[in-house]
């Protein structure tokens, strides 16, 4: 009996040791290409967080391996248990849980009497069009709809791997249009006075929707009055712009890693990550093209330090581009829309993080808008990396920069 005990336990001791190994070893190797720079917030705490989320998607990959659950199942499960911890709603506010043909959407409200009618923000979560949920983000709407006095509607929309473009834009576009057809009657809110917003991907999916909007406008709505893009990605034309050589590695998002995401949400097809980090993906017409747009002289002197201009290739892979060409349509790189298009975009806020691979995203697009005309409010953390703000309020997971972020958010929404 106690030796069949101890051959059982000396098993498990064994597994558990095997498991450990098998975690501990991918982890070990990521840290090794880890670069916090010192002027990074906190980056001891950004330091331990990356090892988690490292930790969580090697763990993920086992069990998936194993066929006990699928990997991104298992990464959105620990997500939310780390992001979606239960709290008492904010004195102030009312929320509830809705569907709009049949997508989910949370409704902020405040409770306080106003004797005009309400703005509002209609908001898009990021996560690369992976991950993320209308819980992940409860802090920073409660937060945005208490202190703005705004109606915040934040949206589920569909994600990949399981739903590929156009899903989650065509998603927030009908969330969209049915919130500005009932904004009046049901919450109260002037629909002239509502915008869309969200962080990364989702800051993605409010440019891209104002601009697909504003080329399909409906005569009986209005279209969005602003809109509020947090460290937003914009194109996939160029992953060679000195905010990507310079934040390469890093923490939360890694450039091979952006890649990986726009890839994701496009058609999946990840096999052609590196011809695209090479540069190889755009016929030369085309670069020839964005180049006024995404020109190293578009970005303000302090951004370009250190940078090395991109290596000409004189030709591209054409099986690389059929496969990602419609990646650089506006839809999903809404950097490379026309002038003309740009014209009719909204009034603009952009947050951008000095330690972020997507910061001249978000720079060049302010520029671009700025030289069409388009008012654009400009936030930058010059200590802040990419995610901070879902990072809110988060207990011992928050950055003082995150504070800082909201608040540049709240103040711009309360001029709408």
């Amino acid at each position: 009996m106690h030796t069949g005990i101890a051959i059982l336990l000396s098993v498990f001791a064994a597994f558990f040791a095997a498991f450990c190994l098998l975690v501990v070893a991918p982890v070990y190797l990521e840290l090794r290409n880890l670069n916090i720079p010192p002027g990074v917030a906190n980056p001891g705490k950004l330091h331990m967080i990356h090892c988690v989320y490292v930790g969580i998607s090697v763990v993920g990959q086992i069990l998936g391996r194993l066929g006990l659950c699928h990997q991104i199942n298992f990464i959105r499960w620990c997500r939310c248990c780390i992001m979606a911890r239960k709290k008492p709603v904010s004195s102030g506010l009312h929320i509830k849980d809705l569907s709009f043909s049949g997508i989910p959407v949370r409704v902020y409200e405040p409770t306080t009497a106003s004797g005009e009618k309400k703005r509002g923000l209609v908001y898009f979560h990021g996560g690369g069009w992976m991950f993320g949920c209308i819980d992940d983000y409860d802090e920073v709407c409660q937060y945005i709809s208490l202190e703005s006095d705004t109606i915040v509607l934040s949206v589920g929309y569909r994600l990949a791997p399981e739903h590929r473009y156009p899903a989650h834009l065509d998603d927030c576009e009908v969330v969209t249009r049915h919130f500005l057809s009932i904004a009046e009657t049901d919450f109260g809110v002037d629909p002239r006075r509502v915008a869309v917003g969200g962080d990364s991907a989702g800051a993605n999916l409010a440019a891209a929707l104002c601009q697909r909007l504003s080329k399909t406008p409906d005569c009986h709505l209005p279209s969005p009055c602003a809109q509020v893009l947090i460290y937003p990605a914009l194109q996939m034309a160029d992953f060679h712009l000195p905010s990507y050589q310079q934040n390469h590695s890093v923490p939360i998002l890694f450039r091979g890693r952006a890649v990986f995401y726009f890839l994701q949400y496009l058609n999946g097809n990840t096999s052609v990550i590196q011809q695209i980090l090479e540069g190889k993906h755009v016929p030369i017409e085309l670069k020839l093209r964005f180049k006024k747009w995404l020109d190293l002289d578009n970005l303000p002197p302090q951004f370009r330090k250190g940078a090395r201009s991109p290596q000409v290739i004189p030709s591209h892979d054409s099986d690389v581009y059929h496969i990602i060409k419609q990646g650089l349509d506006p839809e999903i790189s809404p950097l490379l829309a026309e002038d003309d298009v740009l014209r009719l975009a909204p009034s603009t806020f952009i947050l951008t993080c000095e330690f972020d691979v997507l910061r001249d995203d978000g720079i060049l697009f302010r520029k671009r808008l700025k030289d069409a005309g388009v008012e654009v409010t400009w936030e930058h953390l010059s200590d802040g990396f990419h995610g901070i703000i879902s990072f809110f309020n988060q207990g011992w997971l928050t950055f003082q920069s995150s504070q800082k972020g909201m608040d540049s958010i709240v103040r711009y929404i309360r001029t709408l």
